[in-house]
């Protein structure tokens, strides 16, 4: 297995309560002496908090709730949500991480995390991993008043682990592992779920096959976990031992590669079935259009859900159809036949990614068999007569009804704030 074994040098760094540390900072507050909670108390009891401050989480409150489940003998600030601001601030860190390392090493896993290969670096700056990782959080501080962690690793995978199970409790928020602690630190652990990757889901599925511990499923048969669970399961195996072949740099060669029209939207709070479908049909209008507007179809759909941060993983699947399409509806029925084969029944959901590849001219599409013309050619027109509108009087003026639920994010997406208030 140590031909498989990356030696690199990354940080996974990720920002400590992020919005609540940003509310905090704003108002120049300790977030580990305040106890502030960010939510939109105006749309009721039933809203969902989106996070609450480290003095709150060492009193024992979860960071996802309920607005009516927070306790009423404490006295909360209550802040708003913010979207605009947050970004404002993730984009202020993002240029803190490339005053240290380029562009091609650095890869943002949300709004909140990002991965960093400092391999190359270490020399120029006469420095250790630890040591450049404490000057880079010292400059995050300086700059922006907001505490980070950071889990050190020879890969990616590794990094993450130790960000996930140590770092977050470590005094000075740093957590270094290599291959050597894996078996130590992460064979212990139970239930499964708490490690990066596994949903709640998968591991009933694993539970049944007798596998409680991390360490049961390092020892069980790779076969039979690749029988029972497929390439995922080959994968799991490998992850249990510490064996992650992801470069930061490969993500960004991936991302560049072919023609596509694509979209994709980290989410400000999980998102369960069926408030998740409200998303991919937003994301699906906004792929169909671009394509009519270049007088594009397409031949494949991708659809990619990652998980919540706590939960970890995901998937990214394709379907190459057998004629090519501009068609919201074939487009979205495509994404829910990919998302029924896929998703992890009740994990939560943090980003969804939509796109359409293998494109052609709109003029060379025929209609297979199984299509009715006539319908397609009126939902054609319909959508043109709307892109229309849309271009002239903005991409807000006419919407489908139900952007007006909670769930919706397609206008606060139009106006380029990625939600909420601005």
């Amino acid at each position: 297995m140590d031909e498989y074994k990356l030696h690199r040098h990354i940080l996974c760094i990720d920002l400590k309560s992020f919005y609540a540390s940003v509310e905090c900072a704003e108002r120049q507050l300790d977030p580990f002496k305040t106890p502030l909670v960010v939510a939109d108390a105006g749309r009721g009891g039933g809203s969902i908090v989106l996070a609450v401050s480290p003095y709150l989480k060492s009193l024992g409150i979860p960071s996802r709730l309920r607005f009516y489940e927070l306790p009423e003998n404490i006295d909360m600030i209550v802040a708003k949500p913010r979207m605009s601001l947050y970004l404002e601030y993730s984009a202020k860190i993002i240029e803190v991480y490339l005053k240290f390392i380029s562009e091609d090493d650095l890869y943002v896993y949300s709004v909140d995390e990002a991965f960093l290969d400092v391999t190359e670096y270490l020399s120029y700056y006469q420095m250790t991993d630890v040591e450049l990782a404490k000057k880079i959080l010292e400059t995050i501080y300086n700059e922006t008043k907001l505490f980070a962690t950071v889990g050190i690793g020879p890969n990616m995978l590794i990094s993450k682990l130790a960000l996930d199970i140590e770092s977050k409790k470590a005094p000075d928020f740093i957590a270094r592992w290599t291959y050597e602690d894996i078996k130590k630190k992460l064979w212990p652990i139970e239930p499964l779920s708490e490690m990066w990757g596994i949903g709640y889901h998968m591991q009933k599925r694993l539970n049944r096959l007798g596998l409680v511990k991390i360490g049961d499923i390092a020892n069980y048969s790779v076969l039979e976990l690749k029988r029972q669970f497929g390439i995922l399961g080959e994968e799991l195996y490998y992850h249990t031992h510490g064996i992650d072949m992801s470069m930061i740099q490969h993500k960004h060669q991936v991302r560049s590669k072919s023609k596509s029209y694509g979209i994709g939207q980290t989410l400000f709070s999980d998102y369960y079935v069926p408030d998740v479908f409200q998303i991919i049909i937003e994301m699906v209008d906004d792929v169909s259009r671009r394509l009519r507007l270049s007088h594009k179809v397409a031949k494949t759909i991708h659809l990619g859900i990652a998980y919540s941060k706590e939960v970890g993983g995901g998937f990214s699947r394709q379907i190459t159809l057998e004629q090519p399409t501009s068609s919201e509806k074939t487009i979205y029925e495509t994404c829910l036949a990919l998302f029924d084969k896929y998703y992890d029944k009740g994990t939560p959901i943090r980003r969804v990614h939509v796109s359409a590849s293998n494109l052609q001219k709109a003029h060379v599409y025929q209609f297979s068999l199984f299509e009715d013309p006539e319908r397609l050619l009126k939902e054609h027109n319909l959508f043109q007569t709307v892109d229309e509108m849309k271009f002239k009087y903005g991409r807000n003026a006419i919407n489908r009804a139900s952007t007006e639920l909670e769930t919706s994010t397609a206008k606060a997406r139009n106006k380029m704030i990625g939600g909420h208030h601005a």
